[in-house]
This record gives structure tokens, sequence and C-alpha cells, in this order.
């Protein structure tokens, strides 16, 4: 059979599973199931033992549950709204007002929790009746939290950096170094373009009010303190050599029970709930990695990613030809699949011929993580579009409406970042290889 009929073949299988309601990584093994028994019969068997279990059996997956489990602790504790009471002395007098609070809040939380839509949901939840009831328009407040929220994906400790650095093999706390700058720079476009938003529509905006007193701001500050504590705790070590990604989520669970039981935010039920959370969370993780190892190994034997590969190569692409049409891909591929799903099915077809353009795996990583940051606010699998229409019970399409401008700065940001990979690598280089 040739290359092109069984492409073509596996498709067709992985979205007629995919449309069924099959779980993402269930569908991802009958594929691998049915690219074995099409080229190398007889062989599925003994592939699937030994590459799921290597696939789960790796030490750095195990910051995975913790960091999870850490974020979890922090969504039910009074953390989260001693975040929101935080920041607002310190940003409703800029343009823009407590709009900032949203986006500031979002990448606070997303360095103490990984994940997006952990982020979306706990700021979401504190920020948008505040902002509703002093005046703020719904649409750029709703706008702003589902753009910011993807903040999880990109800003370490990321979930998904863990996930793509097992996948491909690359050292996570590199990869946790190479998503600082580019995280910052995000939050800096969203916040220009909140103000620019602002100073244009100044009939939309309600008063700022009075300057904080310094009694407010020092108040701020010590509602800020803990999350800030948290953050060095966790990210610190891991950039000082102190720990590794795995030891620094231990860090980061042990800092957010104490600061949850001092703060008198986490009771015996809560307490349960959030391992209940976090454990559903890793399985379905696990069983996508599970799958997506073993469709790894079926495509090697299919010859698709060498081929692929070896076919873009000889069509003497340019890199930025090559991400440009990989962004394309990515988005088509974010209208059906979560990020997670994404990163791991297409990690085993897309990272070969991305090496041999001669693209850094590392630089790569990141420029992954803010394409599928995308997915986030695109209909109609979008979680955080999800997510905002349970808090919000607004329609999804209407939501995705206001997260429009968030998308296109993070396709903007996307530009920028391949224009200047050194945002992403000069961290992990000058800090790394010191």
């Amino acid at each position: 059979m040739d290359i092109m009929t069984l492409s073509i073949i596996l498709v067709i299988v992985l979205f007629g599973l995919l449309l069924s309601g099959l779980w993402v990584g269930f569908s991802l093994m009958a594929v691998a199931l049915v690219a074995m028994e099409l080229t190398r019969p007889g062989l599925a068997g003994a592939v699937f033992a030994t590459k799921v279990w290597g696939s789960l059996n790796i030490w750095d997956l195990t910051a995975l549950p913790m960091f999870i489990w850490m974020g979890e602790i922090l969504f039910r504790s009074r953390l989260s709204s001693d975040l929101f009471r935080g920041l607002a002395p310190f940003t409703r007098r800029l343009p823009g007002g407590l709009l900032h609070a949203n986006i500031l809040g979002c990448a606070l939380f997303a360095a103490v929790s990984g994940s997006s839509a952990a982020t979306t949901a706990t700021v979401g939840r504190m920020s948008l009746p505040e902002l509703k009831s002093r005046g703020y328009d719904a649409n750029i407040a709703i706008g702003t939290l589902a753009g910011a929220g993807t903040f999880g994906f990109l800003i370490p400790p990321s979930i998904i950096l863990i996930v793509y650095g097992a996948a491909t093999e690359q050292s996570i706390a590199r990869l946790f170094l190479a998503g600082v700058l580019p995280g910052l720079m995000l939050a800096a476009m969203f916040a220009g373009y909140v103000m620019i938003w602002s100073l244009m529509n100044r009939d939309r905006m309600p008063d700022a009010g009075p300057a904080p007193s310094w009694a407010e701001r020092w108040d701020a500050a010590r509602a800020l303190g803990p999350t800030v504590a948290l953050i060095v705790a966790v990210i610190g070590s891991i950039y000082a050599g102190i720990a590794s990604p795995t030891e620094a989520a231990v860090i980061g669970v042990v800092g957010a029970l104490l600061i949850s039981g001092l703060s008198g935010g986490l009771d015996v039920a809560s307490a349960k709930a959030s391992i209940t959370g976090a454990a559903v969370t890793t399985c379905m993780i696990a069983f996508i990695l599970a799958g997506a190892s073993f469709l790894t190994v079926a495509m090697g034997y299919t010859g698709i990613p060498r081929q692929l590969a070896a076919w873009i190569g000889e069509q003497g692409y340019s890199q930025f030809a090559l991400l440009a049409a990989l962004l394309v891909f990515f988005i088509v591929l974010g209208f059906f699949l979560d990020g997670i799903s994404i990163v791991v099915l297409t990690t085993s077809v897309i990272l070969p011929m991305v090496m041999a353009a001669g693209i850094d795996p590392i630089w790569f990583g990141v420029y992954l993580v803010l394409v599928v940051e995308m997915s986030q606010i695109t209909p109609p699998v979008g979680f955080n579009l999800f997510v905002l229409q349970s808090i919000t019970g607004r329609g999804i399409f209407h939501i995705a409406r206001m997260a429009l401008p968030f998308f296109l700065i993070l396709v903007l940001a996307t530009a920028i970042l391949s224009i200047f990979p050194e945002i992403a690598l000069w961290l992990p280089n000058t800090m790394l290889n010191r």
C-alpha cells in the first residue's frame, strides 16, 4: 500500500473515531493498531505493551500530577480571591483600569497552576462579578479573560510543556525557562491592547475613582505575598538549580497546602475534591500520552514521518514558510482538538521535519504552545470558551467573538517569536549553559 493511501485511511479512521465521541487516548491507540496491522501485522500486541509502559515510566512525568494537584488546591482556596484583591489597587488607575487585573491575575495564577482551564475558571469566577458591579463593559471583560486564560499553557510551570518535553525527550527545565520571556511578552501585548481599547472607548469605561491610599496598597501587597512567595519557591528553585521540575512540583504542593491551611481556605471536603480532580486530569493525560506513544511507533513503521520530512526538504521551504504553513495547520486542528491532544498527536510527525529544517526543538516547543493556546479560544471545542460559558451563561460563539482580538494578538506574538527566536532561547542558553 502506498504512503498516500495509507495516510488517507489513517486520517479517516482518526477523525471518524473522534467524531464518534471516543476518548482521544483510545482513538490514538485505535489508529496506531490499524497502522500496525496494515504495515506490520502481528507486531501490534508486543509494541503496544512495551511502548505504553515505556511512555508512562518516565521520571520527568512525575511532576505532572503534582503540578496539577497544586493547581487544584489553589483553585479551592482563598488565594484566588486574595489575588484579585491584591491587584486591584495597583491597576485601577491605568488606562483600562481593573481589566488589567484579569491579565495580571491570569499571569500570576498560571505561574502557580500550570493549567489554562483552571486559570480561566479561577480568575473568571472572582473578577467577572466584580467588574460587572463596577460598570465595566461585559464584552471586553470576557474577551480579556478568554485571552489571558491561555497563559496557563505558556507561563511555567506549564503542564503542556511537561507533556511536550516528555514526548520529545527535551529538557523540561530548559522548556520552562524558554517560556518565561514569551509569556511576559504576550501579557504585555494584551495589556497594551486593553490600554488602546480603553482610550478609544472612554464612554464604555467607568470612572477610575480616587487613587488608592498607601494603606490600601500595603494591604494589597500583603494579599499578593503568598502568591509571589509560592511562585518564587517553585520557579525560583528550578532556575537556581536547587530543585528539578519534579522536586519543585512537590515544593509547590507543600507550599499550596501550607498557604491554604493557614488562610483557612481548605477544609477536608475541598482537600478530597482537589485530590480527585488531580487524579481525573492526570489519568486523562496519561491515556493520551499512552496512545500517542503507540501511534508514534506505528507511524515509524509506516514510514510516513520519514517520507513527509524528506518531501518537505525537497520543496526547499524556508523556515518562515514552513512555520507559516504549520501555523495554519495547527489553527485548523484547534477547531477540533484540545491543546494536549494536538501536541501529542502531531509531535511524532512534525518534529522530524522541523529539526530537518534546522529549527531548535526547545524553541519549537514554545512556538507550538503559543499556537496551541489559540485552540483554547476557537470554537467549537475551545476549553476556555466552555469555562466562560459556564460562568457567564453566554453562547460559545458570542464569547469567541469577544476573544477574537486576543486570538489575533496570539498570531502576532507567534510571528514575532519566529522573527526573533532569541526571545525564547536567550534565557535557557544564558542560565543553563554557564
